[in-house]
C-alpha cells in the first residue's frame, strides 16, 4: 500500500478509525484530510471490504447538504435514470480529468489575469499620457489593485 494514504477502519456502528493515530474519527476529520490532498482508503472491519467510495460519496452529500446545492437537478435526474449503464463509464473515465483540466485552466486563467494587472500598474508608471485615457476604468481596476498599499499609509508605514 501507498504510505502516502490513510487506511481507516469502518466499524459497524458507523464509527471511522484512523489506523495512524489510533482514534476515531469524524467525517469532517476525513474531509479535511482529503483537502490536505491526502488519499484515504476505508475498510470494512468486519468484512475488510473496501467501503471508501461511498464514504467519499457521502461526504460529498454533506457537503452539499450543508450548501443546501451541489448539482444542479437536471443532471441529477439523469443520474438516477441512466445510472450504472451509461454515467458510469463517464463518471470513470471522464469526469475525473475534466475537472483536472477545469482546474489547471483557472489558475492559468488567473496567473494570466495577474500578469495583465501587473503589466497595466507599470505601463502606467512608464507612460502617463496613456494612463490618463484609461482614467474611465480607474474604477474597474481598484476592484483588482491590491489594497495593502493603502493599509501601510494608514498604518504609517509608506
Amino acid at each position: 500500500m501507498d504510505d502516502n494514504i490513510l487506511l481507516l477502519k469502518k466499524y459497524t456502528n458507523r464509527r471511522l478509525y484512523d489506523t495512524e493515530k489510533s482514534i476515531y474519527v469524524t467525517l469532517d476529520y476525513v474531509t479535511a484530510v482529503v483537502r490536505q490532498g491526502r488519499k484515504i482508503q476505508v475498510k470494512d472491519a468486519k468484512t475488510g471490504e473496501d467501503v471508501t467510495s461511498a464514504i467519499l460519496t457521502q461526504i460529498v452529500l454533506e457537503e452539499a447538504r450543508k450548501k443546501n446545492y451541489l448539482l444542479p437537478p437536471p443532471l441529477l435526474y439523469l443520474i438516477i435514470q441512466y445510472g450504472e449503464n451509461v454515467l458510469t463509464e463517464f463518471f470513470e473515465k471522464y469526469l475525473e480529468q475534466t475537472i483536472k483540466n477545469y482546474l489547471l485552466f483557472r489558475n492559468v486563467a488567473d496567473d494570466q489575469f495577474k500578469k495583465w494587472l501587473e503589466y497595466g500598474e507599470n505601463y502606467s508608471k512608464i507612460n502617463p499620457q496613456a494612463a490618463a485615457g484609461l482614467s474611465s476604468f480607474k474604477s474597474l481596476f481598484d476592484l483588482f489593485s491590491a489594497p495593502a498599499k493603502d493599509h501601510q499609509k494608514k498604518d504609517g508605514q509608506s
